[in-house]
């Protein structure tokens, strides 16, 4: 969070009642944000359990690439920085192939990180 030097109690009381309504805004956005973050990662650990079951690599550079151009293809239609977008994912799915390789790592199904992908 950043700070300003402008005092609050001299904005106009309207600048100040909007910019506490789209602040509301944004803390909804990111509290449902940070709850489907959660949901998704739920799916994501047990699809690293099966892959562990059945010692299946904890990446797949053909579904990411597949996701990304998705995911790129959706954020140019919201009018969101693809660009943007694509390191979001590569991000979350960074974490999810740690995870699978921890998960294969502790049910002793452990497989060799994807080439080019070193887990962490």
């Amino acid at each position: 969070m950043t700070t300003s030097n402008t005092r609050t109690d001299t904005v106009d009381p309207a600048v100040r009642e909007e910019l506490g309504r789209l602040r509301d805004s944004i803390d909804n956005i990111d509290a449902a944000v940070v709850h489907m973050l959660a949901e998704r990662f739920k799916c994501t650990q047990q699809v690293g359990h099966l892959k562990a079951r059945h010692r299946l690599p904890p990446a797949d550079p053909a579904r990411e690439a597949q996701q990304i151009a998705r995911l790129r293809d959706l954020a140019t239609s919201a009018k969101l920085d693809p660009a943007f977008a694509e390191k979001f994912l590569n991000f979350i799915i960074a974490e999810v192939i740690h995870h699978h390789e921890r998960i294969a790592e502790d049910t002793g199904g452990g497989t060799a990180p994807a080439p080019g992908r070193s887990g962490h």
